[in-house]
């Protein structure tokens, strides 16, 4: 591995730890103006939290501030909406675009299993090939077919094809035996947050997936889709960084919980006041 991919790397994960705690707004490439992410202004808060934006390429020029600290994996496959294929997929967004938008990764889904898997492995092959040239890391997020289970076995194969290909990072679901997809994947797995949960769910699949191996999470819906997604981010962060417990992050969370409703309830109290004037 080359000094530009470690060197990026290490923008990924933090040099201190060797996790991640990756936020996850893309969302809406497939899914448009979904829940948590129709004004993007809601995400601002959180970007300073988290090591690594994965985002795609309108997103981070309409609404990231371009002074941020905080890295960058760009998402760079798309094509079909919420309504088609999802598997049908293809390369959207350029090598020479990604170091524009200075990425420290890019990223892109292969879908194992489904109706066009041997299109996006290749796909994948030949990002990895571009990427190489250019010293810039390949996030490879594995989904497994509708007819194959979210289980060891079938995201243990997606994982470990990713890896073959060649990718330097895998992202995947959380699943019993979870330890094992691990140690048959030379490189380093995060863990999608997938649907939302409920906050001690998600915080107690976060502990589970980093004992058992995990590098960091690449986590959306289960941060800015709470009712206190700063809240949220603490906590993951407190359980990937400084290895907290699922219940001591969940007091974490409940603390910026009520933080927050003061600041609302201080913001309506003026606005009251305001309006007497």
């Amino acid at each position: 591995m080359d000094f530009g991919i470690k060197n990026r790397l290490s923008k990924i994960f933090s040099p201190k730890t060797g996790r991640t705690v990756m936020l996850a707004v893309d969302h809406g490439y497939f899914q448009g103006p979904t829940t948590g992410l129709r004004d993007m202004k809601n995400i601002v808060p959180l970007v300073p939290q988290a090591d690594c934006l994965f985002v795609t390429r309108g997103i981070l020029r309409t609404s990231i501030d371009p002074a941020t600290g905080t890295s960058i994996c760009l998402r760079v496959s798309g094509g079909p909406s919420i309504l088609g294929e999802l598997s049908n997929e293809d390369i959207t967004t350029s090598m020479e675009e990604a170091l524009r938008l200075n990425a420290s990764g890019v990223g892109m889904s292969i879908f194992v299993g489904a109706k066009n898997e041997d299109r996006t492995i290749s796909n994948l092959g030949r990002l990895i090939n571009e990427a190489q040239r250019y010293g810039m890391p390949v996030l490879a997020i594995t989904a497994v077919g509708k007819e194959m289970a979210r289980d060891g076995r079938y995201l243990g194969l997606a994982c470990r094809m990713a890896a073959e290909i060649g990718a330097n990072i895998v992202k995947t679901y959380y699943c019993e035996d979870f330890h094992k997809v691990v140690e048959g994947c030379p490189v380093p797995i995060v863990i999608a947050g997938g649907k939302k949960l409920p906050e001690m769910d998600a915080l107690q699949m976060t502990e589970d997936a980093i004992r058992a191996g995990a590098r960091g999470v690449d986590m959306g819906r289960n941060i800015f889709q709470s009712d206190s997604p700063a809240g949220m981010m603490k906590a993951v962060r407190a359980i990937v960084h400084k290895g907290a417990t699922a219940r001591e992050a969940f007091d974490i969370y409940q603390a910026g919980r009520k933080k927050a409703s003061a600041a609302e309830a201080v913001d309506e109290n003026e606005n009251k006041n305001m309006e007497k004037v």
